[in-house]
C-alpha cells in the first residue's frame, strides 16, 4: 500500500509539473506574440530598427515561432543584411517545412545575393506547393533568375507562366519585355512594354525598358520619347541618369 501511495504521489507531482510547464509555455507565447505584433506594426511603417528590436525581444522569449523567424528574415532583408535574412528564413522553414511564403522569401534573399541557382531551387519548390496563393510571384522571380543566368528561353517561359495567372503583373511584363530585348526580338519587346506602360503609365522603369526596346527596333524617336518619360517619372534617380545616358547615345550616334 505504501508503494502504491508513493507511485500515486509521484504521478500527481508529474501531472502538476506538466500543467505548470504548459501554462508557462502558453504565457511565454503570449508575451512573444505581443512583441511580434508590435514589431510587425513598426515594419509596416518602414521603421526597421524598431521592428527588429521587438522581433529580437520576441525571439528571446519564444524562438520556435516560424512566423517570427520569417518576420526577422524580412526585416534583415529590408535592412540589406542578406546573410542574416537567409538564416532566419531557413529557421522558419525548419520549424514549419510547408511554410511556402518563407520559402519564397528565401528565394528572394538569394536573388539579392545573386545566387541564382539557389533562388531557382526555392521558387521551384514554392510553385509546386498547392498552399501558395500567388504562384505568379515565384514564376516571375524564376524568370528574373534565369534572365541573369542569360538563359533567356527559360526566362521567357517562366514570365509567361506568371502572366497566364495575372496578365497585368507588372514585374513579369517588365521582365518579359527586358528578356525579349536581350534576345533581339524588338517587336515583341515593344508590344509587351507598350502594354505595360498602358497599364502602369507612371512607372519610370517601364519607360526605360521601352526605350531600349524601341532602340533595338531602330525606332529612335520613340526611344528618345520613352527615355524622357523615364526621367519625368523618376527625376534625380539612378534610373533617370541611366535613361539620360541611353538618350545621349542615340543623339550622339544618330
Amino acid at each position: 500500500m505504501k508503494i502504491y501511495g508513493f507511485r500515486w504521489t509521484v504521478s500527481l507531482i508529474l501531472i502538476l509539473v506538466g500543467i505548470s510547464c504548459t501554462a508557462n509555455l502558453e504565457m511565454r507565447k503570449k508575451q512573444a506574440n505581443t512583441s511580434r505584433n508590435l514589431g510587425e506594426a513598426y515594419y509596416r511603417q518602414g521603421n526597421y530598427p524598431e521592428a527588429l528590436g521587438e522581433f529580437l525581444k520576441s525571439e528571446t522569449i519564444y524562438p520556435g515561432d516560424p512566423f517570427l523567424q520569417n518576420d526577422l528574415g524580412l526585416t534583415y532583408m529590408a535592412m540589406k543584411q542578406m546573410d542574416l535574412a537567409v538564416k532566419h528564413f531557413k529557421k522558419a522553414i525548419e520549424i514549419k517545412p510547408d511554410y511556402a511564403p518563407a520559402m519564397n522569401n528565401l528565394g528572394t534573399a538569394y536573388l539579392n545575393k545573386k545566387e541564382w541557382d539557389n533562388a531557382i531551387r526555392c521558387f521551384k519548390e514554392v510553385t509546386e506547393s498547392f498552399l501558395y496563393a500567388t504562384p505568379h510571384f515565384p514564376f516571375s522571380n524564376m524568370g528574373w533568375a534565369y534572365y541573369n543566368k542569360k538563359e533567356y528561353a527559360l526566362a521567357e517561359k517562366f514570365y509567361l507562366k506568371a502572366l497566364e495567372i495575372d496578365p497585368k503583373f507588372v514585374n513579369a511584363l517588365a521582365g518579359l519585355g527586358k528578356t525579349y530585348t536581350a534576345m533581339g526580338r524588338g517587336s515583341e519587346a515593344v508590344a509587351t512594354l507598350e502594354k505595360a506602360v498602358k497599364d502602369y503609365p507612371q512607372l519610370g522603369q517601364l519607360y526605360l525598358e521601352l526605350g531600349r526596346a524601341y532602340t533595338v527596333s531602330d525606332e529612335y524617336k520613340k526611344a528618345l520619347d520613352a527615355y524622357e518619360k523615364a526621367v519625368e517619372f523618376a527625376p534625380g534617380s539612378a534610373l533617370a541618369r541611366e535613361a539620360e545616358t541611353e538618350a545621349q547615345k542615340i543623339r550622339k550616334f544618330r
